[in-house]
């Protein structure tokens, strides 16, 4: 009878609440313990094994970062590759224009240390039928000419040096002078009279004259033109077409000989 008793008391507590907030407070305590316990042991597990995850991250990220730099240097090679490649296609692509000459491509594998000199040396020479005087262009115009010769190298005077002068046309004005270089690498125009109707932005080509350079080679394009006072020629600068600090690969034209018309010239007097 007393069991019942017990039994009904509990059901009935059961059912108002209250029984479930009494045991709700009774187990606080334990909850309490169990999430103190479970806490500190996840701490002592993080302790012993951090470390190590700490290592392998490191070296997992040191992995990582070796191939990322193997993927940008082959990025940088492949770059290298295709631009080669465009300056070989555009040589090709001028060739093909030019078919009346013969043509032998080569590489720029050096420059001239000096400020006063434009030179610069290619890795073809006398073994590939690379000759002195033999005519230097790009697929944007005219370069230069050898200057002097090896075996397996050349060296190619550019027409910025302070040495080089070029017989040269305008195409609009349609005479006649030179382009010579200077100790600053720019390009000029000079022995052109006053009587010439110079323009900007007129065409500067080879001319033939001299036996130096085939005719009709791009020069670059002249710019605003004046002359000095007293003086029997008018002058200009001449923007060449070539950009010479990028310089990377040529042609040369073998099949143009040069003519040395220096004993047919009248000698100056001093």
């Amino acid at each position: 009878m007393t069991i019942g008793l017990i039994v009904v008391g509990v059901l009935v507590l059961s059912l108002s609440g209250f029984l479930g907030e009494v045991v709700g407070r009774a187990l606080d305590p334990v909850v309490g313990a169990q999430s103190w316990i479970a806490t500190r042991f996840q701490a002592v597990v993080d302790f012993f094994t951090a470390p190590r995850d700490v290592a392998s991250l490191t070296a997992k990220n040191t992995q990582l970062e070796n191939e990322v730099s193997q993927l940008q240097s082959q990025i940088i090679q492949l770059k290298q590759q295709l631009s080669e490649s465009e300056v070989l296609y555009s040589l090709l692509d001028f060739a093909r224009e030019r078919p009346e000459n013969k043509y032998v491509a080569a590489s720029v594998i050096g420059r001239d240390p000096s400020p006063f000199l434009h030179y610069v040396i290619i890795d073809h020479g006398s073994d590939d039928g690379i000759q002195y005087g033999m005519p230097v262009v790009t697929q944007q115009g005219l370069v230069g000419r050898v200057d002097a010769v090896t075996a397996g190298a050349a060296r190619v005077q550019l027409i910025t040096d302070p040495g080089s002068a070029v017989n040269i046309r305008l195409e609009k004005a349609g005479v006649e002078g030179q382009a010579v270089g200077s100790v600053t690498g720019d390009i000029s125009l000079a022995m052109v009279g006053l009587s010439a109707e110079l323009s900007a932005d007129d065409l500067v080509l080879t001319s033939g004259l001299g036996g130096d350079y085939p005719a009709d080679i791009l020069v670059g394009q002249l710019l605003t033109p004046s002359h000095e006072l007293n003086s029997l020629f008018q002058s200009a600068a001449i923007q060449p077409v070539v950009d010479f600090s990028k310089l990377r690969a040529v042609l040369i034209i073998t099949n143009f000989t040069p003519v040395d018309i220096a004993p047919l010239t009248p000698a100056t007097t001093q």
